[in-house]
């Protein structure tokens, strides 16, 4: 079972790491362009701020969640991008100081979930559990965002693993979005920590493999590098299709990187 004081001890320190990317910025440096096509570092972290004000609703308050998601239907493929850009209005400094107060009150509204809760939202209802595992995984991706856009080499924490474990577990996800069925066996992935540790999932004996550092593969899965500016191998061809179409996020299939973007 899932440690859910871990887990939001980790989301809290990875919000921390990208606070203190964006706190020393000017109002014009928060205007920088991320790689994220026509989304500044003001949209990435309105972003944030907006899906962190969302999920602990969906922990507090169903009933109200349950409305917005009949106002999300209609536009499903914009909704998330519209509501970012309307938070994206807020002055620096005021959407700073809204961002850090509504994920701690996610912090606490998650905590306070009784145990076997499962929590409303945009696809199937979500443990406390793997609301905040995906909540590290989005923070952990747009902050990489901010951080090619400020030129900065971030370095690797053992919070990666649970963005990991998400990309495994969406690889039938990948196959879906793009309108493909996903192979019946299940691949074997061997990453390197960042402590030099193993991490693995997947039978031993798959033909299906990928191996490489954790942090290549996190870049691959959340679509913030090209498979090819990575150290990542893969033995099979299936292995090596998932890694051109894996996709660790919800929604339609993303644009991803051009190879040798960030060379």
């Amino acid at each position: 079972m899932a440690d859910l004081a871990a887990l939001l001890d980790d989301f809290a320190a990875e919000c921390a790491d990208l606070e203190n990317l964006v706190a020393p910025l000017t109002p014009e440096q928060w205007q920088t362009p991320t790689p994220s096509p026509g989304w500044d570092i003001t949209t990435q972290i309105a972003h944030l701020t907006w899906t962190d004000e969302v999920s602990k609703l969906a922990a507090t308050d169903g009933e109200t969640f349950t409305t917005l998601l009949t106002e999300a239907a209609p536009k499903m493929f914009t909704f998330v991008d519209e509501a970012a850009e309307e938070v994206a209005k807020t002055p620096p400094a005021e959407l700073l100081v809204r961002w850090r107060a509504g994920r701690e009150e996610l912090i606490a509204a998650l905590a306070a979930v009784p145990a076997g809760t499962k929590l409303p939202w945009f696809g199937p209802p979500m443990s406390p559990a793997s609301m905040i595992s995906a909540r590290i995984m989005e923070t952990w991706a747009h902050g990489q965002d901010v951080a090619d856009a400020l030129g900065v080499d971030r370095t690797p924490t053992a919070r990666l693993r649970t963005v990991a474990h998400i990309s495994v577990r969406t690889r039938n996800f990948a196959y879906t979005v793009h309108g493909e069925s996903g192979p019946a066996e299940e691949f074997r992935v061997e990453l390197t920590a960042p402590d030099g540790t193993l991490w693995t999932w997947g039978p031993e004996d798959a033909k299906q493999r990928v191996s490489g550092p954790a942090v290549d593969f996190c870049l691959v899965a959340t679509q913030r590098r090209h498979r090819d500016d990575t150290a990542l191998v893969t033995e099979g061809p299936d292995a090596e299709h998932w890694l051109g179409i894996a996709q660790a996020f919800a929604g339609p299939p993303g644009s991803g990187r051009e190879a040798g973007q960030f060379a």
